[in-house]
């Protein structure tokens, strides 16, 4: 996916930027940039690949090459930015986030006739940071540009510009990801995350709407674009990818896992189906807290049957091969014998994609001599790929277990019922489960229903986004 950081200050702050974007690595593995503007020296630009080292060892060298009091930073899990752009708007740096799934008919129909180019990746495919520009380019200002690419893109653009004399910050028209801003005695910065700005000394002191475009500068936050009247913020945010110390629309995200492993125990309880085990564990990192909150409510034992080994590997889906991340995964579990041999143990996951490296898990712990493994996932069945956000590598719905589970009971047919498929009630559903049991090596499987996850996150379920789980808009 992506994250962002910037800051425009009466002092030299790149380090703020530098820092800032290297807490947003948690939300991509392969591009890292920075641009910093300087009234004498101008823009100065770097990008790295960050696939085998992470963002912070690339850009330690650079630091002394850089200086200015304004710039922007960003994580990229897909093009290479931000990119320097020169236009009749003037010169500018731009960074994004998001995913347009229109784009080749972007290009066709907006930059086909003669004059026009883009400059194409070794995949043939146009950077999309670099449409994005293009889009904005085509109108009179930035500020009816920005609102342009956003309306006319099928997905989503949350966009940062660093200028000459400040930055613009655009978040996504239905506000799909957050933008924060931070304010100290200095300036002003933009950012993803918020605990990035609360480590760097800034307070919290304004959120951007759905849609809304605002400038900053050392001394003023400017909006220039009122906020819309929709919003479909992203639920995966609480239940897997947000950092735990961040909070989106006054939510905090290690609050609301807490909250919705409480919510799942009890909903268990009520039907009858809380299995005896002898402990609870999350599978780590960010299952931990759902399994905290399970646990609590449950009245079970929380335990850690094994940890990951992460000084070599932070994350999983690092190498760009499906088999070497299989294998780095595996070569991460560390298991605690006397925490599961002969142990009936309760697993909580944020969620349940593919299912691949979960399936390896399973046997893994069966290996290691668990007597009983049962599976929750903190949120619903995910039916559809997302449409909005790059969060994911499955490049095919049929790429998720729950798919690939409904096309071997009944084929093309189950495409029809995949709401029934979806809820536990039905006959349908239990089925489901059944299956994804007994192929997967669980004992018991159950999914957070969608109700407990809105619930658990607190914001009216009309402003969040549940595409992956309804297919609706």
């Amino acid at each position: 996916m992506g994250g962002f950081f910037g800051a425009v200050s009466r002092r030299d702050c790149v380090l703020d930027i530098f820092f800032g974007a290297d807490y947003h690595s948690h939300l991509g593995t392969r591009r890292g940039g920075m641009a910093i503007y300087d009234e004498v020296s101008g823009f100065q630009r770097q990008i790295h690949n960050i696939e085998n080292t992470p963002f912070r060892t690339k850009f330690e060298n650079d630091l002394v090459k850089f200086h200015g009091c304004s710039g922007i930073g960003c994580i990229s899990d897909t093009d290479p930015q931000p990119l320097l752009v020169r236009s009749h708007l003037g010169l500018y740096a731009i960074a994004t986030v998001g995913v347009i799934h229109n784009d080749e008919a972007l290009v066709e129909a907006c930059f086909s006739g003669p004059g026009h180019q883009f400059m194409a990746m070794s995949s043939g495919g146009v950077n999309q940071t670099e449409l994005v520009a293009a889009l904005i380019n085509q109108k009179d200002s930035l500020v009816e540009g920005i609102r342009y690419a956003q309306e006319v893109i099928d997905g989503a653009a949350t966009i940062l510009l660093l200028l000459p004399d400040g930055i613009l910050a655009a978040r996504d028209r239905l506000g799909r990801l957050p933008v924060l801003v931070g304010h100290n005695d200095d300036g002003n910065c933009v950012s993803f995350e918020s605990f990035a700005y609360h480590k760097l000394g800034y307070d919290d002191y304004y959120e951007l709407g759905p849609g809304e475009i605002v400038k900053l500068t050392p001394d003023s936050l400017t909006q220039l674009a009122a906020p819309g009247p929709e919003m479909k913020i992203c639920a995966f945010l609480w239940t897997y990818y947000g950092y735990p110390n961040s909070n989106y629309e006054g939510k905090n995200v290690e609050v609301m896992r807490y909250r919705n492993g409480e919510i799942m125990a009890r909903d268990e309880e009520a039907r009858g189906t809380l299995p005896d085990v002898d402990y609870v564990a999350g599978v780590p990192d960010s299952g931990l807290p759902h399994a905290i909150g399970y646990a609590q409510q449950s009245g079970k034992t929380f335990a850690r049957p094994f940890v990951k080994y992460t000084p070599t590997w932070p994350r999983s889906f690092m190498p760009a091969n499906q088999e070497v991340r299989n294998q780095v995964a595996k070569m991460k579990q560390i298991p605690v014998p006397e925490l599961i041999q002969d142990k009936k143990l309760l697993f909580v996951d944020d969620s349940i994609v593919r299912g691949t490296q979960l399936r390896e898990t399973v046997d893994f712990l069966y290996a290691s001599g668990a007597k009983e493994v049962h599976m929750r996932s903190a949120c619903p069945p995910i039916m559809y790929g997302c449409r909005y956000l790059n969060f994911s590598r499955s490049k095919s719905e049929m790429e998720l277990l729950t798919r690939k589970t409904i096309q071997r009971l009944e084929g093309e047919e189950g495409l029809r019922h995949l709401d029934e498929y979806a809820d536990r009630e039905t006959r349908r559903g239990q089925c489901m489960l059944k299956t994804i049991c007994q192929e997967m090596g669980f004992d018991s499987l159950e999914y957070q229903s969608l109700d407990g996850m809105l619930e658990a996150i607190g914001l009216d379920r009309e402003k969040v986004c549940t595409y992956c789980w309804t297919g609706k808009e």
